[in-house]
């Protein structure tokens, strides 16, 4: 690990020892922030072990979007999201060029127009269908935060590097949910608007840094 990667690493523990001590919230909410800001930095860096991070981070999420009657969320998280950070890192780890560096792409006109249209009719589809669960707070923005979010996981997985816009838009509406549910109290929630914010500004970091490499190649194999 060079200088940079134990520096940011260093940063994120210390952020995330402190968040947890002030929310009370150290063993759960302070895993998640810790695992989900190293997980966004290391995947804006091109790196495998972001999936390994991604896969602890989802599932504690998951947990924690069950017990805010989130349920969109949690299936996602759970059933969805924590498997493919499995398929994710196989196919990165056979996507390496000569140098093991990742292979980024780019997005074509016909890309666009499918994911687009897939992230609309997929919101209204599993708004409608949590609408139907009494205790389900939220719908339409649960559905459209996941359809979006699971959109973006896929392309990261296929290294298209439009995954990380979608991954703004989604972080814009994923920040609004758990503001709401901390307004609301709701138990983990502290923690989790933290992760959002974390995750909205790695995000911007990864737009420009993919850009960049998506001429002239990843760096090193992590």
């Amino acid at each position: 690990m060079n200088k940079k990667y134990r520096i940011i690493t260093c940063i994120c523990v210390i952020i995330s020892l402190i968040s947890g001590i002030l929310s009370n919230d150290l063993i759960v909410g302070g895993t998640i922030l810790l695992t989900g800001l190293l997980c966004a930095y290391f995947a804006s860096e091109g790196k495998r072990i972001g999936y390994v991070l991604g896969l602890i981070n989802y599932l504690l999420m998951g947990y924690v979007a069950f017990k805010n009657n989130l349920y969109g969320i949690f299936f996602f998280y759970i059933f969805i999201f924590s498997p493919l950070q499995v398929q994710g890192f196989v196919t990165w780890n056979k996507n390496l060029d000569d140098e093991k560096n990742v292979k980024v792409r780019e997005f074509t006109l016909k890309n666009s127009i499918t994911i687009i249209a897939s992230c609309i009719v997929g919101s209204l589809l599993l708004g409608y269908l949590l609408t139907l669960i009494p205790s389900q707070r939220l719908a339409f923005m649960d559905a459209s935060s996941n359809c979006i979010n699971l959109c973006g996981v896929i392309l990261m997985i296929l290294r298209f590097k439009e995954s990380w816009w979608l991954w703004l838009i989604n972080n814009v509406i994923d920040l609004s949910i758990w503001i709401i549910a901390f307004i609301n109290k709701g138990e983990g929630s502290a923690m989790m608007l933290l992760v959002s914010i974390g995750y909205l500004l790695i995000n911007v970091y990864g737009i420009i840094k993919w850009n960049i490499e998506a001429k002239k190649g990843l760096n090193n194999e992590y």
